[in-house]
């Protein structure tokens, strides 16, 4: 039985304020590795500790991928974070889903992110209050694909993997990390571009799922 409803954050619940900034970012530094490596390695250096701004933030990032951005590059990145967050908004059904389903089970809330761009989110929507627990990277020092954050997650909350269902629309950051950890995963994909065997393409086609 579902007790509990694990939601990822930018992609699932809310939308991005411009084109998919963890890409620009790799475009803006001209990064060339491949991209599952950079997603992974970039997040880590930026979103799995608490920087005290976001040019200390992208300065990890170059760092880690051993570039040396100018003054232009480090601005451009920051503006470019900056607009993705003062224009993000959560997909439309969202209220009224987190509302009705808030009613029937706990809710919980994961992320990889930054402490600059989502805090700002939540609030500005009032989001928070949707949620029983929430896990951010920052905060915990780790990235959903690591063991740790969901073992760490279920802990603080109580809960078995059996419990719960992962919401998410990434298949490596969401659907296989809630999998190594045995929980149930369901895939949104709003663009019905990728193939997993539980997928929804909006969040109103959840309840069908539990």
């Amino acid at each position: 039985m579902v007790k509990a409803i694990i939601f990822d954050f930018w992609g699932t619940l809310v939308e991005n304020g411009v084109w998919s900034p963890i890409k620009q970012v790799r475009k803006i530094l001209n990064i060339e590795v491949p991209f599952s490596e950079y997603v992974v390695r970039m997040e880590r250096a930026m979103m799995a500790g608490k920087n005290k701004t976001l040019r200390e933030a992208f300065e990890k990032v170059c760092n880690e991928f051993r570039i040396k951005a100018d003054e232009q590059k480090i601005q451009d990145l920051i503006g470019m974070w900056n607009k993705s967050w003062m224009l993000a908004r959560p997909y439309e059904e969202v209220e009224s889903v987190l509302n009705g389903l808030n009613q029937k089970y706990t809710l919980i809330l994961v992320s990889n992110t930054d402490p600059f761009s989502i805090d700002n989110v939540l609030e500005k929507f009032k989001l928070r209050d949707y949620f029983s627990h929430i896990f951010l990277s920052y905060n915990l020092g780790l990235l959903k694909t690591d063991e740790e954050f969901l073992r760490t997650a279920l802990a603080k909350a109580d809960l078995r993997p059996e419990d719960c269902i992962l919401v998410g629309d990434s298949l490596q950051s969401d659907m296989l990390a809630a999998q190594n950890a045995g929980i149930k995963a369901i895939l949104i994909d709003r663009k019905d571009r990728q193939d997993f065997k539980s997928k929804i393409l909006n969040l109103r086609e959840l309840e069908n799922e539990l």
